[in-house]
């Protein structure tokens, strides 16, 4: 009886000691178009330990969205396109005949994939990078980040998607099918690009923002600024 009553104290002991489980961490991104709020992932630690450190550190303040295209995505994240103050106290940006898209940290990170539980849907926060010809091994930028906005799909074009992907052994289960059909993505980029998080408030201004008018190198013409991330 006393040695199942110090079994029971014991195992009553290191229920009350277990830690509460942590809330994932949020990211919240001030925009000159309005604030966007992002979850990040625990199923990709690296890519949300690198994302918080840069946050923290200010690397992704004053910088642009230098990249967005209608229907697929908004970038941002070159710590190239950072903006600064001009003597008269104007925003100075930089120079349209420079081409951003290049900038970043010295280090790249080792990707994480998470099919089928992170994929490519409307809202995704995934990782930019450089392409599979000079980046084989498919790793990600230090700071460079997107947002898919993608476009809606009918059953027809997403079965093409779908077939694309098995022939390189990507598979696109139901619950992916489902919701690709009913809010729409970008699943062409599915198990190549890292997701890492997610949109849980301020999918209205995402959407505005891959509705600005762009120049020939997908810049919007005028400038939406990321003034600060702040971790919540």
């Amino acid at each position: 009886m006393r040695k199942a009553l110090i079994t029971l104290l014991l195992g009553v002991a290191i229920v009350g000691s277990a830690k509460p489980k942590q809330k994932p961490a949020v990211v919240r991104l001030e925009t000159t178009a309005g604030i966007i709020r992002v979850e990040l992932s625990d199923e990709t630690p690296r890519h949300r330990d690198n994302f918080l450190k840069i946050v923290r550190d200010g690397v992704l303040d004053s910088t642009l969205f230098h990249r967005v295209i209608k229907d697929f995505m908004i970038q941002g994240g070159d710590p190239d396109s950072r903006v600064h103050q001009g003597a008269d106290g104007s925003i100075v940006s930089p120079s349209r005949d420079k081409v951003l898209g290049e900038g970043g940290l010295p280090y790249t990170l080792e990707p994480e994939f998470r099919l089928p539980w992170l994929f490519h849907e409307r809202g995704a926060l995934a990782a930019a990078r450089e392409g599979d010809d000079v980046n084989p091994e498919m790793r990600s930028s230090s700071t460079q980040f997107y947002i898919v906005y993608g476009r809606s799909f009918g059953e027809t074009s997403l079965g093409k998607v779908r077939g694309a992907l098995e022939e390189n052994g990507i598979e696109m289960n139901y619950e992916m099918w489902q919701t690709y059909l009913t809010r729409g993505g970008a699943p062409h980029l599915d198990g190549t690009y890292t997701v890492f998080g997610h949109v849980i408030d301020g999918m209205k201004v995402v959407k505005a923002i891959q509705a600005v008018a762009t120049d020939s190198h997908d810049r919007p013409l005028a400038d939406v600024i990321l003034l600060r991330a702040v971790v919540e």
